[in-house]
């Protein structure tokens, strides 16, 4: 077995993931209720005993609303951010568990490998993942305003990308919200658009160095300014465009909310 992901839950709500080898269990963000993380293990057939470490992208709180409650239960776990989000959410975890992230230096939890990467969002250090093990990697990129250098360099060797379509930017300028959030959602440290995860897919494609077909799956969709139906339209679209088709060029997935999703393996 190389790496499985799947999703507890995704959105502005909250967010959770998990990525697994044969020998090794992690989290990626608890930013929903220990419940419903428990919940999402005992569907996988996993304890929290099992868990090997959890890994937090940042401070707000639908990253780490259960963060304190998961990190005792899972008394085996690591708890692994930037040492700017450490420092905020200290207060969460055992000292002595937690482990402070320097960007760009990859490490070990179990026999995967971590890459961490800067992401561009309005918190103390945010922070992305790539995971490695056996050939294989899996990216995870939410929580952006935009896609940098850096991250891209994840994003194009990914097999499996979670890549962030938060908003359709229209919907977002004609809503309800008040004009200081819009300004912050469509900021460099606000979150990415369906129409710059289509862009960045895009690129992606362009350049490719083989020939095996990428996994996306689309996260983090905005309740008010989305659905799992425009961001799919949307990027369907863009990738027309530049001559890319779904199913042929890649395959694209959208986590939902609200329910723990099957495993994908690559």
């Amino acid at each position: 077995m190389a790496l499985k992901f799947c999703s507890f839950a995704s959105g502005s709500s909250g967010n959770c993931y998990m990525v697994k080898s044969e020998h090794t269990t992690l989290l990626v963000d608890v930013g929903i209720t220990g419940k419903r993380v428990f919940a999402g293990l005992e569907e996988r057939g996993v304890t929290p005993e099992e868990i090997d470490g959890i890994l937090i992208t940042h401070e707000h709180i639908d990253h780490v609303r259960s963060l304190r409650m998961v990190s005792k239960k899972a008394s085996n776990a690591g708890v692994f951010a930037s040492n700017g989000t450490l420092n905020v959410i200290a207060d969460k975890i055992p000292e002595e568990r937690a482990y402070g992230v320097p960007n760009e230096s990859p490490f070990y939890i179990g026999d995967i490998r971590v890459n961490p990467f800067h992401l561009s969002h309005d918190a103390a250090e945010p922070t992305g993942y790539s995971f490695a093990h056996d050939g294989r990697q899996v990216t995870i990129v939410t929580d952006t305003g935009f896609v940098s250098e850096e991250i891209f360099h994840q994003v194009e060797s990914a097999d499996l990308l979670i890549l962030e379509a938060n908003h359709e930017v229209n919907i977002l300028k004609m809503g309800a919200y008040p004009y200081p959030l819009k300004r912050r959602i469509l900021g460099d440290e606000g979150h990415l658009s369906n129409e710059a995860a289509g862009h960045c897919l895009c690129q992606m494609l362009k350049k490719r160095v083989h020939d095996k077909i990428p996994h996306v799956v689309l996260a983090h969709l905005s309740k008010e300014n989305n659905t799992p139906g425009q961001a799919y339209l949307t990027i369907r679209n863009i990738l027309f465009e530049e001559d890319f088709y779904i199913d042929k060029d890649l395959k694209l997935d959208i986590a939902n909310r609200d329910e723990v999703s099957p495993f994908v393996e690559v």
